[in-house]
This record gives C-alpha cells, structure tokens and sequence, in this order.
C-alpha cells in the first residue's frame, strides 16, 4: 500500500513539474510574441525592458501584464488574455512586502482626497478637464473601463499612474509612479527628480526646497558619487555626500529596512489648516531621526527638531488658529454675497494663507529651506493676514466677526500693529520679543 501511494505522489509531482514545464514554455513563446512584436512597433519600450533587471531575471511581458479570467481590464490579445493595467495587486505577486507597504501608506490613499476642497475648486472654477489632467495626474483617479468597449480602459480615466490610482482589481496605487514603466530602475527612483512631478508648486514645492536647501546642493554638486546604482544603499555606508528624497522617507539605514510606507518617518501633519502631531509620532520622529544621525550628532538633530517644531507652533498659534476661528464663524453665519464654497474673495485669500503659504512655511522649515520659511512662507502669511484677510473681512460688517478681530488685534502676537517702532525695536534687542516664543519650541500645540 506505502508503494502505491508513493507511487501516486510520484506521479502527482512528475504531472504537477510538467504542467509548470508547460505553462512556463507557454509563457516563453507568447513573451516570444510579446517581445517580436514590440521590438518592431514600440522600440524604445522594449530597450527600455530590455536593460532592466525584469529583464537579466526573465520577467517578461506576460509576467506582468497577463490577466485572468472574469478581471474587469482583461482581454484578448494576440491569442493571450492580457491587461494594460498593471496594478500593485500585480506587482505583489513578487513583490509582496513591498504591496503592502505602499496599501497602507499615505501614497496609496492620496486618490481619496480628490473629493475634499482641492478637487472641488477644480471642478467648480476650473472644470472636469483641468482636474482629469491635473489633480488626478499626480492624486491618481478612478480607473474605469470604457462602458462602450467593455476590454479597453476608458479614455477620461487613462492614462493614468498617479501615486494613488484606485484600479479596477481594488487595489489602490501605481508602482509606476516612481518606478516608471518599464525600465523600473531603482537608480531612477532614489534620485530626488522621481518625487518632482508631485511635490512642487505653490502648496508643497518640496522639490524647490530640496534644491535651495544644503541636502540638495550637496547632491546636486556629487551625485556622480551616490552610487545610486548599487543594489546595497544604507546611508553613511554605501554613500555618504547627501540624502535624497528617498533616503530620508524611505531607504535603508543602518538601523532600518527599506520600507515603502513614506509615512514611517514624518511626526508632523503638514497639510490641513492647523498643523497636528500624527499618531505615534514619537516612533516616527525616532525613526527619521536614525537617518539623520547617520551623517550628523545628536545636538544638530535636536536643533533642527526644535527649529522645525518652533516654525509649526508659531504657524498654528499666531495666524492658522485666529484665521480658522474667523473663517468658521463668518462660514456659519453665511456671510457674503456668494452662497457656494469659494465665492467669496476672503475665501479665496485664507485658502491661500493655509494651503499655499503656510504649508510653504512649515515644509520650508521641515527640510530646511529657509528661503521657503521665511520670504515665500511666514512673511507671505502675515502679508496676507493682516493686509487682506482681515481687511476683507472688515468689509462684512458683522458685530461678531468685528469682536473678533479687537479681541485678536489685543493679543500680545499681534499688539505690535499699534505700537511704536523703536518700542518694538527695542523688544527685539532686550529679548524681551523673543521671550513671549519660548514656547513655540515645545513639541505639540497649545
């Protein structure tokens, strides 16, 4: 009885390891199709392939873009059911740690936030078009199949590879968006270019920042020296002349693994109009700050933290606080002629005091630039705070609204309107000014 069921566990494996052999020659001949086919019609895509690691490792077309039966983007193509759409459901197949980590970052949820007021001004002020290929480009969008061609992506919905694309498979993400198709070279995506489509521009100019700060002059100055091709890349031992984007959110220190979650190491929210702590900050500040030290002492990373948390709490107690509060009570008594979200100008200029300006501010002083802190950030806000959001404010001529500003303008912040100057002058240089921020440099909010 024990030879026979050897017997049948032998033959199991033996039709089991024929049909593996059988399916990978059936791979081999339709990625032989893949590959003939492309080389002639599409060239730069296949040399693109061709030099990548899928590539030296035989991951070919059909590796990737083969489909099953019943997926929504499955059809038939040359005798193989493919998709266009390769998603980060695909792409765990091999990449499993990696899929997961980017499901539960803040990148693969960044499509969500196209139905808050960003997208809406989009749509309201702008209209569908401008929104499609501007905030869904970088946002990612709802990929769609075309309702008239039930096997082809629908046109208004791709292409697409924004960093948190909702997919037909319900995954959300796009691999491509910093591993861009079909090179996917890691080289590309550690160089601080890969995060500049995204982050740039008048609400989050990260990109900018990084170029003016000292981190990217380094970089830019010895990037021929950053061994950005190396398969091992732990900062301060594999390359040691400047940190990229990627070295600080998501590379490997000496004390950490790589990690796709680019929300691991950041302990402040800088986004939303009042500035927050993020759940478990503590972990996550330790954890950028190992990438720090591995370059700079203790002293110089708590000097910049308490720089960094100074530079928040002045943004939110001075003017995001005072701002929203004004905003929320002139909102609530439907002050204004318009009737509909950002019909009104002071709408439009406290908009741009927190979203623009303020977030320029706080992400000016996160990566140090200070260019960004200070002449494109804090003295953009009190600009536009005192001379136009408060004055247009003013123009309601609402009793509470009035209240609010007396009582604001008495506060020791902002006395200074209606002082002297050699009286405030002569503050600065006591210390006396500098005393009522002491505060400021605490980490959290009042």
């Amino acid at each position: 009885m024990k030879r026979i069921l050897l017997t049948l566990a032998a033959l199991a494996f033996v039709a089991s390891s024929l049909l593996a052999v059988a399916a990978s020659a059936a791979d081999d001949s339709v990625a032989g199709k893949c590959m003939t086919c492309h080389k002639e019609k599409t060239l730069g895509l296949y040399k693109q392939w061709y030099k990548s690691e899928h590539a030296k490792h035989n991951v070919t077309c059909i590796q990737c873009h083969g489909a099953d039966k019943g997926d929504a983007d499955a059809f038939m193509h040359e005798g193989a059911l493919i998709a266009t759409l390769v998603t980060p459901k695909d792409c765990g197949t091999c990449h499993h740690k990696q899929s997961e980590e980017v499901g539960q970052s803040y990148h693969a949820h960044a499509g969500e936030i196209l139905q808050s007021k960003d997208a809406y001004l989009a749509h309201a002020a702008g209209g569908a078009p401008v929104a499609i290929a501007g905030c869904e480009s970088c946002h990612g969008g709802k990929v769609e199949i075309d309702p008239n061609s039930p096997n082809m992506l629908a046109r208004l919905s791709w292409p697409n590879s924004g960093i948190g694309r909702i997919n037909p498979d319900g995954s959300k993400g796009s691999c491509t968006s910093c591993h861009a198709r079909h090179a996917f070279s890691v080289k590309q995506a550690r160089q601080p270019e890969s995060c500049g489509k995204c982050h740039l521009g008048p609400d989050h100019p990260q990109k900018e920042i990084y170029e003016e700060s000292k981190h990217g002059n380094a970089y830019f100055s010895q990037v021929d020296e950053m061994n950005l091709s190396s398969d091992r890349w732990i900062v301060g031992q594999d390359y040691f002349e400047a940190p990229t984007c990627a070295t600080c959110h998501m590379s490997a220190t000496a004390n950490q693994p790589i990690t796709h979650d680019v929300g691991n190491r950041i302990s402040w929210t800088l986004r939303p109009p009042v500035s927050k702590t993020k759940d478990n900050w503590e972990v996550k500040r330790r954890n950028m700050q190992d990438v720090c030290l591995a370059c700079h002492g203790q002293g110089f990373v708590d000097g910049h933290y308490a720089q960094l948390d100074g530079i928040v709490n002045l943004y939110n107690e001075k003017f995001a606080k005072p701002g929203l509060a004004l905003y929320k009570k002139a909102k609530e008594k439907k002050l204004g002629e318009g009737q509909a979200n950002f019909s009104n100008k002071y709408e439009w200029i406290w908009w741009e005091i927190w979203h623009h300006e303020g977030r320029r501010a706080r992400h000016g002083a996160a990566m140090m630039g200070p260019d960004y802190t200070w002449w494109h950030g804090i003295y953009e806000v009190a600009q536009h705070f005192y001379f136009k959001y408060i004055p247009e404010l003013r123009k309601l001529h609402d009793p509470d609204i009035d209240t609010m500003i007396d009582e604001l303008l008495k506060d020791p912040y902002h006395a200074w309107l209606n002082r002297p100057t050699a009286d405030i002058k002569a503050d600065i240089q006591s210390g006396k000014m500098a005393e009522m921020y002491k505060d400021m440099y605490m980490v959290g909010t009042k």
